[in-house]
């Protein structure tokens, strides 16, 4: 194995460790947006229709954003371990390797995507109670799907994560960044029904692509309930390419690092 392979694998396995030791993150990671899902489900069900779509009720429409919801949480909590590993002296010890950086970096966006896409596809047990008509195929592609917005999401909050030293700070940048993507991303509402100013940034969000991949590749048998959101191979180019910028841009800021 590769010293690259080595270190790599070494930090993807050390997040998942330290997550699975951890029950408050996983409770708070995946029992948050599932209360998110049925009580707003429920409340708005009787005053929502989904008039771009097939006529479901929004517990149904809202059921793929809470999947983008448990991918984006999961994925940009574990970045704040970077902010303690470096206040507990780890984070210099590993910079100190003779591996690159990109390696450190793949390793923790892929410990974070590998959680994200966990927590993810544990939500999936949910869909009969959702009324979204998943097949063997549909599910193996949002499983995918939601590889690639973890993956994505991942390097974006190391991208931050790496710059600030402060956990408070880090915290608070990410609350007033992660709100705003995730409701501007289709998965509350849909860009149709929204303010044309709304509308054109949730057109610029590049969640909004990721959250219209999910609901195409959960659609994948009833296409027609999904026809107007964005194609799903744009879709997923667009994601490609927010995660691949994400995750040079953490490799070079972790090459600057010290630490």
């Amino acid at each position: 194995m590769t010293p690259y392979m080595l270190c790599m694998g070494t930090i993807w396995q050390r997040e998942i460790v330290r997550f699975v030791r951890q029950r408050s993150r996983i409770i708070g990671a995946f029992g948050q947006p599932v209360l998110f899902w049925l009580l707003l489900g429920s409340g708005f069900g009787r005053n929502f229709r989904y008039a771009g779509g097939g006529g479901e009720g929004y517990l149904e429409y809202f059921y793929p954003g809470i999947i983008a919801m448990v991918v984006l949480f999961t994925a940009i909590f574990s970045t704040f371990a970077v902010v303690d590993d470096r206040k507990a002296r780890f984070l210099q010890g590993v910079l100190a390797a003779p591996v690159p950086r990109s390696a450190i970096v793949m390793g923790q966006v892929l410990g974070g995507a590998t959680l994200a896409l966990l927590q993810g596809v544990l939500l999936l047990v949910a869909t009969p109670l959702a009324g979204v008509p998943l097949t063997l195929e549909a599910a193996l592609a949002s499983v995918l799907v939601m590889g690639l917005i973890g993956f994505a999401l991942t390097a974006l909050g190391l991208l931050l994560a790496w710059r600030i030293e402060s956990t408070q700070g880090f915290h608070s940048i990410m609350s007033l960044l992660l709100i705003p993507l995730w409701l501007l991303s289709g998965a509350v509402f849909p860009v149709s029904g929204a303010h044309p100013l709304i509308g054109l940034v949730m057109q610029v969000n590049p969640l909004t692509y990721g959250v219209a991949a999910l609901r195409r590749t959960l659609y994948l048998s009833a296409p027609d309930a999904v026809a107007n959101l964005p194609g799903l191979w744009i879709s997923l180019i667009i994601m490609i390419a927010f995660g691949g910028v994400c995750f040079s841009l953490a490799v070079r800021t972790a090459e600057q690092s010290e630490g």
